[in-house]
């Protein structure tokens, strides 16, 4: 009896098994950074991307597919987990929070349901999951699909650095001619910048070459007509105002999907060999549809909606894009579009788009893009990206390609911005965006458990109240007694947009980017000392930077000496998320600090295990290099 046992399992494992495996398609991923949709493929006339473009006609692309996030971490976060990040806390760049129990990485279950996993070589989540090391078979830059068990399938991913946005500044001899290269309506059309252009269309030429050689040993092995291929860039390309831009610009990717015949049932209903698909996806899509082709059932918890495979769900009709902290530069932008429109809400206007980040301003086209700002030689839509921004941003991509002309006050648009906005809010409220609290409140609000299951608690994170407040104080035209009273709210992170209102509305008064107080701003900053002396001793740390914030850059000497306590004071906490608070906040008037310099300067931040603070000596250097040499106010 034991005999026969034994010739049955063998049988199953030598015969049933191949069996099974092939019934499972392998799956490829060739993904690359920083890259928008400059490809042959997507009809841009100076293209130099033919292993792409085949590929395209051998399959299909998505004319309109998006990253969720414009910045790297977060947008990979998205992938690994098919959540939104903003749902679980890990919206900004270079953080790290606690995924719960229930949510994990999707390469598990693939791993759990017998692929092997592969990835060569990039993760840069900003999530720490408990069971994050068994996410993948192998991750490094020897990883490949080629060292798995015989009658494995696998999945396996080939990330490609060169077209990332150091690389474009990593000067190398020209292949295009940059004085032919064509220029986005934002950025000014000077020969620096036209050469920044043309790096990155070289670098992109290099990338399709490295993906041509990945195919090329996919075939060579006999895999091609097993393997679903996909193609994708983890945003838009590197130069500014793509990159950390949650508009078209940013999280436009190119996206290419190839399906052999024998697994062209697991393809989307309209997959058809070199056409375009018109269906909208997202990054947020990705997990659910691997494990859709896999023949897995994706989880509830996953916030994304298959578009491939077994389980394939209904097109949808938008898709979402999210902007935080960039690096060491503090921001709340929510974004939406219908693939025609997009409709941007900006939670802290009062910051501009272009604000002084270290990694970005190692650009070029940065560095001359600014220049002439402060020249005062730039057209309106050049000149945007510098100045506060508006409330609301409305774009349409079938007539304004470079989304240059706002048409959010536009009433013949009201329909069509009614209708993203509203569909932007049903989003927030569902995936219970947990970024309206600041980043310290957050993380003191979920100690002891998980952002995503303290955003789930309705008495924990009272949401819809929150978002309102932030709503409200951010609407330039609300009245000072809605904000009078979200200052005396009982909840702190309403209190805390209430002072972010005042500080929006005094920021509007001084000058295009709200770096130039007036008679005009300190008269208003009289108006609110009475209820803002409350806010200078709240007992929530983030509401005080706030007002501190707003006093330095708007107020008196006095209110400077006041101001410049409380964040020295914040500098020094325990928290990380406080210290980086403050000292943003200071940087934002630190020539006028200059009776407070050397002690400034003694500033460091404690070396916290925590990515964010990593952050802390890019904001000091601001500081100090903006630090009056004397000592007087």
């Amino acid at each position: 009896m034991k005999t026969i046992y034994l010739v049955l399992t063998l049988l199953i494992y030598f015969v049933v098994s191949p069996i099974l495996a092939g019934d499972r398609p392998n799956i490829l991923w060739l993904t690359c950074e920083d890259t928008g949709r400059h490809l042959g493929c997507y009809e841009f006339p100076t293209a130099v991307t033919p292993v792409l473009d085949h590929l395209a006609e051998r399959g299909m692309l998505y004319r309109f597919a998006w990253s969720n996030y414009p910045v790297c971490a977060p947008a990979r976060t998205t992938i690994i987990t098919g959540c939104y990040p903003a749902s679980l806390g890990a919206g900004q760049m270079r953080s790290g929070v606690p995924l719960p129990d229930q949510i994990k990485m999707f390469p598990d279950y693939l791993r759990q349901n017998g692929y092997y996993c592969t990835n060569n070589v990039k993760e840069d989540y900003n999530v720490f999951a408990q069971n994050g090391k068994n996410c993948w078979d192998v991750s490094s830059n020897k990883a490949h699909w080629k060292n798995r068990p015989a009658n494995t399938p696998f999945f396996a991913v080939f990330n490609f650095g060169i077209t990332h946005e150091s690389q474009i500044r990593n000067e190398h001899e020209l292949r295009r001619d940059p004085n032919k290269e064509s220029v986005p309506k934002y950025h000014p059309n000077v020969s620096e910048i036209r050469r920044d252009w043309a790096q990155y269309h070289d670098r992109i030429a290099e990338m399709d070459t490295l993906c041509g050689a990945k195919l090329d040993e996919l075939e060579k092995a006999g895999l091609t007509e097993n393997t679903i291929v996909f193609f994708f860039g983890d945003h838009g390309s590197g130069m500014p105002r793509n990159k950390r831009t949650p508009l078209d610009c940013g999280l436009g990717v190119p996206f290419i999907v190839y399906f052999p015949p024998k697994f062209k049932h697991l393809a989307p209903p309209d997959y058809q060999n070199g056409t375009k698909s018109e269906r909208l996806i997202s990054f947020v899509d990705l997990a659910p549809t691997m494990l859709s082709l896999a023949g897995i059932e994706p989880p509830k918890n996953m916030q994304g909606i298959a578009f491939a495979g077994k389980f394939i769900g209904k097109p949808r009709e938008f898709v979402f894009g999210f902007r935080g902290r960039m690096d060491e530069r503090g921001d709340l932008v929510r974004s939406v579009s219908d693939g025609r429109y997009v409709y941007a809400r900006n939670y802290h206007p009062e910051i501009i788009y272009g604000s002084r980040n270290n990694y970005m301003f190692q650009t070029r086209t940065t560095q001359i893009w600014r220049e002439l700002y402060d020249q005062g030689n730039l057209p309106s839509e050049q000149a945007f990206f510098w100045k506060l921004k508006p409330t609301e941003e409305l774009y349409d991509l079938k007539t304004d390609h470079d989304e240059v002309v706002n048409l959010a006050n536009s009433p013949e648009h009201d329909n069509i911005k009614t209708k993203l906005k509203s569909a932007l809010r049903e989003n927030l409220l569902m995936i219970r965006d947990v970024h309206f609290l600041p980043e310290a409140m957050l993380h003191t609000r979920f100690a002891g458990s998980t952002p995503y299951e303290m955003g789930h608690d309705t008495k924990q994170y009272p949401f819809e109240k929150i978002l309102d407040a932030a709503d409200q104080a951010t609407d330039r035209s609300v009245s000072a007694n809605v904000l009078r009273n979200l200052l005396s709210d009982a909840e702190p992170a309403v209190r805390y947009w209430g002072a972010i209102g005042i500080l929006v509305r005094l920021a509007d008064t001084a000058g295009a980017d709200g770096t130039q107080p007036n008679e005009k701003t300190t008269t208003l900053l009289d108006s609110w000392r009475p209820i803002l002396q409350d806010r200078l001793v709240d007992e929530n740390v983030s509401v005080r930077i706030v007002v501190a914030e707003l006093l330095g850059r708007y107020g008196k000497t006095d209110d400077v000496n006041v101001a410049v306590q409380i964040l020295l004071d914040a500098a020094r906490s325990d928290s990380p998320y406080l210290i980086w608070q403050s000292l943003e906040a200071l940087d934002t008037f630190a020539p006028r600090c200059g009776k407070y310099a050397e002690e400034i300067r003694t500033l460091k931040g404690e070396p916290f295990k925590n990515r964010i603070s990593t952050v802390f000596g890019k904001i000091m250097q601001s500081i100090q290099n903006r630090l009056p040499e004397d000592k007087s106010n």
